[in-house]
């Protein structure tokens, strides 16, 4: 078996990336050797593999749903937003420059056709199967001429396209075909059919519906998935959750001890790898929500700044919202405070970037005795270490620099009183220094919280994983699935007018 699918979508956020990790799920566990791939990803979550290469978190956790370790070939380009009209351009898991959206997509992008397929051809080679997760929409027409991520990598691979619509927004009928509609005759004959996510209810009540989109197109629905909770995980888009809100939990359990400990996230702006604080909302008792005014962090037992693609423009934020005050008087009242790479540089004393915001001598929160210089070269790493007396397991994503000059070793950073700052990412999802830290937490706090002495976030991952490959198994004709994968998109589908303009 040499098979291939592309899983594209009506839209941003239709669950192409959780529905490419369940079908991931479903074929390894019918011995299929597969692997995730992902041309082009735009985020500001991502992931190192033990290659020291950066890639797409979303890609990273499709490799876990094939039971694989990552590598640059699935996601070989990454683009990381600094602002409204840039992004940093990762390439094969190096950063290569800073590129204005008009110059990527005025030719760039066209050149990196050829990079791309060179990728997905090596994890052809390697694996029985591929499933690529396509980004936005295969119908933006005005990208369309430079697309590698769509209709440009399904063509250029000669990839079947199974398309997802998202049912819970409405609209999914106009949405399978309309995009069906827009797209060239070469692109069309690649659309094989339509994937519903997200429905609640009676699925009799649907068929009609999908009766009719069949007539209309010659095209034919794989699967209707239900609607589950907790299921959006390692997502790349922006959050999954409003700023204001709660983080969904991945269980929901009541708290070991008699207290629940809270934790408030300041939505500092171009936010990366929020999913820090998942193992945090996965233990029982604990409540972690985002927030952007000062008055939400008054009843919080543990304030994060988590990490940020503009450590200076997070600083300015923090100082404007009046946040900056009211963590510095946390400090002063010894109540916890946890900086993660960004979040940390920006508690330290000083910060010299001529590299991210170009803003030259800056003053940090004062709060951390560092000194932060931004190199040119990306550090991209996979530390493993000690900390309260747990071994740590982390990644390092930065460009900054820390000179640590007092203090309490903590990781890569340091600790003063309650006062914890950090470069490693993911070092929460180490079970035994998690739970250690929350007992200090608890008691810097004055909360009587135990944390539950077998919470294990890999397991929790892993059962996450399962369900998204469930979800293809009971609800996905996966017989239909298995030739579409084996054999490509089905010969003689219609076209349907009026097809891209000229």
């Amino acid at each position: 078996m040499n098979g291939g699918l592309l899983v594209a979508g009506t839209t941003s956020d239709a669950g192409k990336s959780v529905v490419t990790a369940g079908i991931c799920r479903w074929l390894v566990r019918q011995g299929v050797k597969v692997a995730p791939f992902k041309a082009q990803n735009m985020s500001l979550n991502s992931f190192v593999t033990r290659e020291g290469a950066e890639i797409g978190r979303a890609q990273a956790m499709q490799a876990q749903a094939c039971r694989v370790e990552p590598t640059a070939h699935m996601n070989p380009v990454l683009l990381k937003p600094g602002g409204e009209r840039s992004s940093q351009v990762v390439l094969l898991g190096r950063p290569v420059g800073e590129m204005s959206a008009r110059g990527y997509h005025g030719g760039r992008q066209a050149r990196l056709l050829g990079t791309v397929l060179d990728s997905l051809a090596e994890l052809r080679a390697t694996y029985d199967a591929v499933i690529c997760e396509g980004a936005g929409s295969p119908a933006e027409i005005n990208l369309r001429r430079t697309d590698i991520v769509n209709m440009g990598i399904a063509r250029g691979a000669g990839l079947p396209v199974l398309v997802v619509g998202d049912i819970d927004r409405g609209g999914v009928f106009a949405s399978f075909f309309g995009t069906v509609a827009l797209l060239a005759p070469d692109d069309q004959a690649l659309v094989a059919g339509f994937l519903v996510n997200k429905f609640r209810g009676d699925v009799s009540l649907l068929e009609p519906g999908l009766e009719m989109l069949h007539g209309l197109t010659g095209r034919r629905t794989y699967g209707v998935l239900p609607f589950r909770h907790g299921l959006g995980i390692d997502e790349e888009d922006g959050l999954r959750v409003s700023l204001r809100g709660t983080v969904r939990e991945s269980v929901v359990a009541p708290p070991v001890g008699e207290d629940v400990l809270r934790v408030a996230v300041c939505a500092v702006p171009l936010m990366s790898n929020f999913t820090d604080v998942d193992a945090l909302a996965a233990e029982p008792g604990v409540v972690v929500r985002f927030v952007d005014r000062p008055e939400e962090l008054s009843d919080a037992d543990l304030v994060v700044v988590p990490g940020t693609r503009g450590t200076v423009r997070a600083l300015e934020w923090l100082r404007e919202r009046g946040l900056a005050d009211a963590i510095v008087r946390r400090v002063a009242e010894e109540r916890p405070v946890l900086g993660i790479c960004g979040g940390f540089q920006l508690l330290g004393e000083h910060i010299e970037d001529e590299v991210e915001s170009r803003a030259g001598h800056v003053d940090g929160l004062g709060l951390l005795p560092v000194r932060v210089r931004f190199a040119r070269e990306k550090t991209l790493t996979r530390p493993v270490g000690e900390a309260l007396g747990e071994r740590v397991e982390g990644y390092e994503i930065h460009h900054g620099v820390a000179e640590v000059a007092g203090g309490e070793a903590f990781l890569d950073g340091c600790r003063v009183g309650q006062t914890w700052g950090t470069h490693w990412h993911g070092s929460l999802e180490s079970d035994g220094f998690r739970r250690a830290f929350l007992r200090e937490v608890a008691a810097a706090a004055g909360r009587r919280f135990v944390p539950a002495p077998d919470t294990s976030f890999a397991a929790l991952r892993e059962e996450q994983l399962d369900r998204l490959g469930d979800l293809i198994e009971h609800h996905a004709d996966t017989d239909a699935l298995w030739r579409l994968i084996e054999s490509g998109a089905p010969q003689g589908l219609p076209f349907i007018p009026p097809g891209a303009p000229a």
